[in-house]
């Protein structure tokens, strides 16, 4: 893989998830269809602390088409907080619970629930969450939803028993954003944390790549080859509106809101060279940010909106570089190996992940203390690409390679938890964590 300009970055590594496909008419068609489910979740790793509880199915959760436990277990799996005890089915959130028998199977939480569908065709979700040691309820919710929205309502479960347990806002009813390639198309799907459900936002014949969230969650920017070249877009995700953000003379490429969602940075390479620049979201404004004359691309705020990050090679080699939004010079930032792209900050700004090339050609997920610059190598697979932290800065997910496929992977910034999202329909690449916004 060399480094020559900002769609290599991007294009290279899968030839834009296959090749650029012939133009031809874009497809908004299935805009509102939903995405069917095509994942199974293979989760390995142990945690070193890990809260042990137990969640039997749900009492009729049959009624509901979907599996309401299951799907609130590999939540909290996932998130390498919790440890899963085995539970026989017959409890409801209007039990009684015997303490002495969960406390004998080494519980430390009991949660349990029941799914009834009502007169209007709804489906009622209870749900109660017990504290085994100290023999006392600590949560209930009730949710009366649509059959479509039954997994959004069991994200939500999870929320709630995560942030009862932990003391921090669960991320499983958020969303993410990735692009898939099946049969020589390509999908920008919105999909639930766990990169199931949800809905296709776009469909093309030609690759889309750079998917990146609004702050507000209501709009997706991304990079189209519809028009033989790159050219940014921002699409309205309620609506499927979309219109051009930048299509300049050259490449338009790698876009990133601001903090506050006012503003866009992106490469542009309409004045020779690509350099990093700056929009109103509107596509007024723009300003240039970068002098150079080597390749600047691949920008990330800090979450105060006053930093950029960003890959350049003006040392020789691609590195992580920061600097000042308002100007001034920049500092280089990766200093471990000769070869490191895709900076992504977390929520807190104390860590950046970033995919580092080692020696043998293996591009690996890595994650860095801003603070004291010590960098762990969080991945052990060969393929790596494109990490993007939750919203609450627990989690990372990432595209790699796993048995000839490109697959997605959580992993906990540690490295210990990892949960594979396999499947069964298409390669699936470049996610993007959504925003706390549902």
């Amino acid at each position: 893989m060399t480094f020559r300009s900002p769609q290599n970055f991007f294009l290279s590594r899968r030839a834009a998830l296959g090749g650029l496909a012939s133009t031809a008419a874009l497809s908004l068609a299935t805009f509102a269809r939903p995405a069917q489910a095509q994942f199974r979740v293979d989760i390995s790793g142990v945690g070193g602390s890990q809260i042990p509880i137990a969640l039997p199915e749900f009492r009729d959760e049959s009624r509901s088409g979907q599996a309401v436990a299951a799907i609130i277990r590999a939540d909290l799996e996932r998130s390498g907080q919790f440890r899963i005890i085995d539970a026989p089915a017959g409890l409801s959130e209007t039990s009684s619970p015997a303490w002495s028998e969960w406390r004998g199977r080494n519980a430390d939480a009991l949660a349990a629930g029941s799914a009834n569908r009502l007169a209007d065709g709804r489906i009622d979700l209870r749900f109660k969450l017990w504290d085994v040691v100290k023999g006392q309820d600590i949560a209930s919710e009730a949710h009366a939803v649509t059959p479509e929205d039954v997994r959004l309502a069991a994200h939500r479960i999870a929320d709630t028993i995560y942030q009862k347990l932990t003391g921090e806002r669960g991320v499983f009813a958020t969303r993410m954003a990735y692009v898939t390639k099946a049969g020589g198309r390509y999908a920008l799907r919105i999909t639930d944390s766990d990169g199931e459900g949800g809905q296709v936002a776009l469909a093309s014949p030609d690759p889309i790549i750079s998917p990146a969230w609004s702050p507000s969650g209501r709009e997706l920017a991304y990079v189209s080859f519809e028009a033989r070249k790159a050219v940014v877009w921002i699409q309205d995700l309620s609506t499927g509106k979309r219109r051009v953000l930048a299509d300049f003379r050259g490449s338009n490429s790698a876009p990133t809101f601001s903090p506050d969602g006012q503003q866009v940075v992106l490469t542009l390479s309409r004045e020779g060279g690509s350099q990093l620049f700056i929009m109103n979201r509107d596509g007024g404004g723009l300003r240039r940010l970068t002098q150079s004359s080597a390749i600047d691309t691949e920008a990330a705020f800090s979450p105060d909106g006053r930093s950029l990050y960003f890959v350049s090679d003006r040392g020789g080699s691609p590195q992580i570089y920061r600097m000042a939004l308002a100007g001034g010079g920049a500092e280089r930032v990766t200093f471990s190996g000769a070869y490191n792209i895709s900076p992504a900050i977390s929520p807190d700004g104390r860590s950046m992940a970033y995919i580092t090339r080692l020696g043998g050609g293996a591009f690996r997920l890595c994650v860095m203390d801003l603070a004291s610059g010590v960098v762990q190598q969080i991945s052990d697979s060969n393929d790596d690409e494109s990490p993007s932290f939750s919203p609450n800065g627990r989690l990372l997910v990432y595209a790699t390679r796993a048995a000839g496929r490109d697959v997605l992977m959580t992993s906990t910034l540690d490295g210990k938890i990892k949960a594979k999202l396999i499947s069964s329909l298409a390669d699936v690449r470049e996610p993007v964590w959504g925003p706390f916004t549902r």
